[in-house]
């Protein structure tokens, strides 16, 4: 069985905000991508991190499982982190999994920043 495939790119928002640019499928096999990505987003140095799902094309309960560890690692650097571009299905398994009370869900990247800085 072959990994699934995912990048994730980090950019620099404003006010001690990263960005995480996910690209591909998100499964417990991507833990090493994901934790890496977060280490490049400033690890305990970013006040916020924000996860964009836009180009994403799939997400099983082990990637769930993957942004419940980031979620714990962020609540143990007081971060806050915020998620945009699901598409309605990941929306409502966000709210399934209630990892919409944990992780706020914004419509677009200006919103999730706007959001994050507030």
């Amino acid at each position: 069985m072959n990994a699934p495939v995912v990048t994730m790119d980090v950019r620099r928002g404003p006010n001690g905000t990263a960005i995480v640019d996910i690209k591909g499928e998100v499964t417990s096999a991507c833990e090493s991508v994901l934790m890496t990505a977060y280490e490049s987003a400033g690890g305990a140095d970013a006040k916020r991190v924000v996860l964009n799902f836009t180009a994403l094309d799939y997400m099983n309960s082990g990637g769930i499982g993957m942004l419940v560890t980031l979620l714990v690692r962020a609540n143990r650097q007081h971060q806050r982190l915020a998620a945009f571009g699901l598409s309605d299905h990941y929306r409502q398994i966000f709210e399934l999994t209630r990892l919409d009370e944990a992780i706020a869900i914004y419509p677009d990247e200006q919103a999730a920043l706007a959001g994050a800085a507030g």
